[in-house]
């Protein structure tokens, strides 16, 4: 019988939610930071969605947030004309790093202690978190808005993808391009991969998969609808699709196949990550909600527990409920 998707809903935005991010696996499990248009970005528990607190500090909408490895640091990219840096076990603003226009992204070295910034100025900047003071590197040659700067190759080289309809690939020591792509449509989301090198580009309605070090096309899906965001499994099982029409769909990464497909938004789809352990991935919505859903249908873990179909029409059917919600049958 097959088992029915359970979304978890985590609710306390007031604004589409544009951004979303997960930690590396710690001691105390892993953590999912949002960014939504409120300004607010808020961080979660990973696997139970369950709020731990949001950052306030920003004067506008916030377009890019993300947690290093440790989930020790936040960072968050906003329309106020600033990148912030924060405490994410605090709370507490680190630092306010000023910009010219509106900042869309942010992303930390391995070592948290570089800090790389993008937004509509058309320039990539990289701060010294040590030295603060510090004037950033600046990187140019973009020339339209920047959506998405990423570290890549260990920290040795950048990827960003911009307005333009290119994505590049720039030598951090050298600070030149080292690659160019060009697409017929802007690139709309962007994820790297380091295990296996893998980039997962989304434009119009496909998805492509690019070796990050070569930029060589592995491979194109199309889908049926416009992409906003797609992730890749950690294992390179599945990877899932969110866009225009409210949906989230997940395929068979090696055959292309069409694996499921859920509707649980009530508005386009953001963005989608995958959790680092693989277990669930995380959607992002104009609807103003993030959603957990689960890569295994019915697999306890989190919040979910595997309901069998004879449990729920047993007399005490009405326990199960209040521990969290169920997957039935």
């Amino acid at each position: 019988m097959a088992m029915r998707q359970t979304p978890l809903t985590c609710s306390g935005h007031t604004r589409p939610v544009v951004d979303l991010a997960f930690s590396g696996i710690t001691a105390y499990g892993y953590f999912l930071i949002s960014a939504c248009k409120d300004g607010k970005p808020m961080l979660r528990q990973g696997d139970t969605g369950d709020w731990i607190g949001t950052f306030l500090g920003h004067k506008g909408a916030v377009w890019g947030a993300t947690l290093n490895k440790e989930a020790t640091k936040a960072a968050t990219a906003a329309a106020d004309f600033t990148a912030k840096v924060w405490d994410a076990v605090t709370g507490d603003e680190l630092l306010t790093l000023a910009h010219k226009h509106i900042v869309k992204s942010v992303n930390f070295t391995q070592d948290s202690n570089y800090l790389l910034t993008g937004g509509h100025d058309k320039v990539l900047r990289i701060y010294d978190l040590n030295k603060p003071e510090a004037e950033p590197q600046e990187i140019s040659g973009h020339t339209s808005a920047i959506k998405k700067a990423l570290w890549c190759n260990n920290d040795k080289q950048i990827l960003s993808a911009a307005d333009d309809k290119t994505v590049r690939l720039w030598d951090r020591s050298s600070m030149e391009v080292v690659k160019t792509l060009p697409f017929d449509a802007s690139v709309s989301s962007m994820e790297y991969i380091p295990d296996g090198e893998v980039l997962v580009l989304s434009y119009g309605k496909t998805v492509a998969f690019y070796n990050a070090l070569s930029l060589e096309l592995i491979k194109t899906v199309d889908v049926p609808a416009s992409v906003h965001s797609a992730s890749l499994h950690p294992e390179k099982d599945f990877f899932v699709v969110g866009g225009d029409d409210f949906k989230l769909y997940k395929y068979d990464y090696s055959t292309k196949e069409e694996l499921e497909s859920y509707k649980g938004h009530f508005g386009p789809v953001h963005c989608v990550r995958f959790s680092p352990d693989g277990e669930l991935y995380a959607s992002g919505s104009e609807d103003g909600t993030l959603r957990l859903w689960q890569t295994a249908v019915g697999k306890t873990y989190g919040l979910w527990k595997c309901v069998l179909p004879e449990e729920l029409v047993s007399e005490n059917s009405d326990a199960l409920y209040s521990t969290a919600p169920e997957i039935k049958a």
